[in-house]
C-alpha cells in the first residue's frame, strides 16, 4: 500500500500532527531535522517558515521545494512509538 500523509497540523515549535492514509496518526518533532546542514533545511529553522508546510502528493512540503518522503516519516514515527490508530469516523 502506498503511504500518504492525508493531513498535517502545526503544533508548538517544530512539531507537526500527522495523519496517514491508513488511519494512523501521531505527533513528530522535526527540531533535529531542521538543524541538519544544507540550503534546503536552513529556511525551516525559522518557525514562521516551518509553519508554511503543506501537502503535495501526500508528502509534507515547504515553499522552497523541500519535502519529506511519507514512507520515511511513517517509519521514523513508528520506530519512535509516536503512532496511534484513529477510530473510523
Amino acid at each position: 500500500m502506498l503511504t500518504k500523509v492525508t493531513s498535517l497540523r502545526k503544533l508548538d515549535g517544530f512539531q507537526l500532527s500527522v495523519r496517514f492514509a491508513d488511519g494512523s496518526e501521531g505527533v513528530h518533532d522535526f527540531a533535529e531535522m531542521v538543524r541538519e546542514p544544507g540550503p534546503l533545511t536552513e529556511p525551516l529553522r525559522d518557525e514562521a517558515y516551518f509553519a508554511r508546510v503543506f501537502l503535495e502528493f501526500g508528502a509534507p512540503t515547504w515553499p522552497n521545494g523541500f519535502d519529506i518522503a511519507p514512507e520515511w516519516l511513517r517509519r521514523e514515527m513508528s520506530a519512535a512509538g509516536e503512532l496511534g490508530h484513529v477510530a473510523a469516523e
